[in-house]
């Protein structure tokens, strides 16, 4: 069964998940940049979520974290949450 790892950065407006999301490219710490941001409880480990499987997060984020190149920051993700930077640490399918 596949298994992936991921990180991710949770805010409000798509706006914001923009900005965030330029910083990081321009140099910023991702770590540091969900610390200072997400509003996930994940914000306290850098936006880590660990290891987990398909259909274990919603339906838009799983899409993401098991098609995109691991490494590659992506969004912004829209939930129902609301918009979300992805970065895939690792992934075995």
């Amino acid at each position: 069964m596949p298994r992936a790892s991921a990180r991710h950065i949770l805010v409000a407006s798509e706006a914001k998940c923009n900005e965030l999301k330029a910083a990081i490219e321009g140099g910023a710490d991702f770590a540091q940049v969900a610390k200072d941001n997400s509003t996930c409880p994940s914000s306290r480990d850098g936006g880590n979520l660990g290891s987990f499987g398909p259909g274990q997060m919603v339906r838009e984020f799983d899409q993401v974290v098991f098609s995109a190149p691991v490494g590659v920051v992506q969004g912004p993700v829209k939930t129902q949450f609301g918009y979300h930077l992805v970065e895939v640490t690792s992934r075995q399918d």
